[in-house]
């Protein structure tokens, strides 16, 4: 049996449904070390609050948790994984403690693979764009194949120095079921979430969902909302916040005398399917940098929203067609036409079935391991 090792940070909402399909594949024995103890993720400074997800994290593989932030603690981690004896090493990201010392320790070792989801999306002065490529040509001369999750990960990817045949395809993926799972249930709560907030039914809602943060625009997405209504008075749509940090001040006094936007804070994993439903568009605004995908936009087109996001979030190459729902980051005073242009159109079931094929799944992530023991790259 082909034994996979996994180094990333922590447990994630979105990695554990994936390792626990890997771990029940027959194929693949699997153990996640992570590079971080529990109590160094739990306070999440961007929500500005301890975050307890109220879903399993850690049931249904095998795992074990280092600091990695000591040295002590990544030559631990390099035993566990020595005394593993695993056939192939897959790092998440190289920019964390200790994780591009492992990557170095079994380079020649063992094969190194790598998950990664960085993209050129983001705007550098050209002295930075340089030396950054000359550090990262050096850090993937260490890897032996790179998993791409989309268009702008994959031109990241070959402009780091990788080559074509070093890369294969496992798109971005969230638990889909979990979301599409139980529609009329949830339908039927999502109805009385928007009543209590004064949400007719006939009305269109646009939902944002993630950090209050600046590299994300909720104000500027809030201001081009308030200015669209003004535009367009006869427009009958709201804008949901969900999430929480440190804009969240800031968010609520601008929008305290606008009745059609609401802040909702932070939602458990749980309730998310349902507080989705809210919305008929789910908007990620973000300017960067960093905004490397937008996991969240999956979690919305798999609740049956149509996507909004901005030029500068990686997941828009793959998972958006409509050139409205494209938005220039730089360039906020022309969402309001564009959020209108969106708001008006008629939303078909098929259209949101559309977007819901183009979603990534986990089995796909399992199909590229399984081609990657096997010497073929999806």
């Amino acid at each position: 049996m082909n034994k996979l090792a996994i180094v990333t940070t922590h447990p994630i909402q979105y990695f554990a449904p994936l390792f626990q399909r890997i771990a029940a594949n027959d194929n693949v024995s699997l153990k996640v070390f992570y590079s971080r103890l529990s109590d160094e993720t739990q306070f999440d400074p961007d929500f500005g609050r301890d975050v307890v997800w109220d879903i399993p994290l850690t049931q249904g593989y095998d795992h074990d948790s280092f600091q990695c932030s000591n040295k002590n603690g990544i030559l631990n981690m390099i035993h566990s994984i020595l005394e593993f004896d695993a056939s192939a090493l897959m790092v998440f990201g190289w920019n964390f403690p200790g994780h591009l010392k492992v990557i170095r320790h079994f380079s020649g070792k063992i094969p190194i693979w790598f998950r990664g989801d960085s993209t050129l999306l983001d705007n550098f002065p050209w002295w930075k764009r340089t030396a950054r490529r000359l550090w990262l040509t050096y850090v993937y001369k260490h890897v032996d194949i790179a998993f791409f999750v989309g268009h702008a990960n994959k031109r990241y990817f070959l402009w780091s120095g990788l080559r074509e045949e070093q890369l294969g395809h496992a798109p971005h993926a969230i638990d889909n079921d979990f979301f599409m799972r139980e529609q009329d249930t949830r339908v039927s709560r999502a109805r009385k979430l928007r009543e209590q907030l004064n949400i007719a039914p006939e009305a269109k809602v646009i939902l944002y969902v993630g950090k209050l943060e600046p590299k994300k625009q909720p104000l500027e997405l809030a201001t081009a909302f308030m200015k669209m209504q003004k535009e367009q008075p006869l427009l009958d749509a709201h804008l949901v916040f969900v999430g929480s940090g440190i804009l969240e001040s800031a968010l609520t006094e601008l929008s305290e005398s606008e009745s059609r936007i609401h802040l909702l804070g932070f939602v458990n994993q749980s309730e998310m399917p349902e507080t989705y439903r809210i919305g008929n568009f789910v908007c990620l605004p973000s300017k960067g940098p960093g905004e490397t995908w937008g996991l969240a936009i999956n979690e919305g087109i798999a609740s049956g929203l149509l996507p909004i996001v901005t030029d500068r979030v990686g997941c828009g190459e793959d998972l958006v067609t409509d050139k409205d729902a494209i938005m220039p980051a730089e360039s906020p005073e022309k969402w309001p036409a564009m959020l209108a242009r969106n708001l008006s159109k008629t939303i078909s079931r098929e259209d949101i079935a559309s977007a819901q094929d183009r979603l990534g799944k986990y089995e796909d992530f399992i199909t590229a391991i399984n081609c990657a023991f096997n010497g073929k790259l999806p």
